[in-house]
């Protein structure tokens, strides 16, 4: 039986604005993203018993698994493969999918819309289905809002409701001596949760959100300026999920006292990242937040 390999890369949000709700409850937001190499890595086989099955290959030992993660028919990469062989016509085939889990789970990192992008790309390659990006990318909206994204990745704009994007020059190839740190506290977050959060703040005290200038933010980085893209950096979700989570501050805090550029809380948190000029730095920050027990998945890596 043949199989197909993928990586599926997690990612950080430089900037991350909300500018309203449609009526159907999604938040319209403006995002920009970068892919980070973080990844999990998914192999899928044709199998001769029909049906989908999801195996976790690490699931004793590793960090990454603390948060309860279903393989169900709940889980995305099920979603994915079963919207595309329902599509094709072709329920009957059978699909057995490995998943090498590394990107922490309930993150900010997108990492289930990234084992979901992995998995349209895999079973369309392995399957031969004929699917264009495009196609995905509108087959993966219905699945998460970052799945568009995370079928693409790079740097990116986002809007929309995540569905909407445009392509930016390479922080990897512009920037090529920017180290990331990544450290993920030993809390989960609900995206969900947050944003319904950030919505009660709205209503409340609106008044005390600064939002994010996401456009000077495009503009620094397609002129190549390190420092506009870290001084434009901003996350609204990052206002309610440290209020809960005041670690949060505290890894900010410590990766800026060790020289960070800049340093916040990705997507809906509770992962934090911090952009480094120098990779000795990042690696003496990454001490530092181990030293304090601040996070127990810390990653030093690169843009990708």
């Amino acid at each position: 039986m043949s199989e197909i390999i993928e990586k599926a890369y997690g990612k950080v949000n430089l900037s991350l604005d909300i500018t309203g709700r449609r009526e159907d409850g999604y938040h319209l937001v403006r995002m920009v993203m970068q892919t980070l190499d973080i990844y999990d890595t998914l192999t899928m086989k044709e199998v001769n018993t029909p049906g989908i099955e999801i195996e976790l290959l690490n699931a004793q030992g590793n960090a990454a698994n603390s948060g309860k993660l279903s393989l169900g028919q709940d889980n995305l990469i099920y979603k994915a493969a079963h919207v595309l062989l329902e599509k094709t016509g072709r329920l009957e085939q059978g699909l057995y999918i490995t998943l090498d889990k590394r990107i922490p789970i309930a993150a900010g990192m997108a990492g289930g819309s990234a084992d979901c992008a992995a998995t349209l790309r895999g079973v369309n390659k392995l399957l031969s289905l004929g699917f264009s990006n495009e196609d995905l990318r509108e087959i993966g909206v219905t699945l998460g809002a970052d799945v568009p994204y995370c079928i693409e990745g790079g740097t990116a704009l986002s809007e929309g409701i995540g569905e909407v994007l445009t392509s930016l020059p390479s922080l990897a190839e512009n920037f090529e001596d920017v180290t990331f740190l990544v450290a993920k506290p030993a809390v989960s977050v609900s995206t969900q949760q947050a944003y319904g959060q950030y919505d009660e703040l709205v209503e409340k005290d609106v008044q005390s959100i600064c939002h994010p200038d996401v456009d000077k933010m495009v503009e620094a980085i397609k002129a190549q300026d390190l420092s506009g893209v870290c001084g434009t950096m901003l996350n609204v979700l990052q206002y309610v999920t440290a209020e809960r989570n005041p670690v949060i501050v505290d890894i900010v805090d410590t990766m800026m006292d060790a020289g960070a550029e800049n340093a916040m809380m990705s997507g809906s948190g509770p992962t934090v990242f911090g952009i480094f000029t120098e990779k000795v730095r990042a690696e003496n920050a990454a001490r530092e937040v181990a030293r304090g027990k601040l996070a127990n998945e810390i990653f030093v890596v690169k843009a990708i």
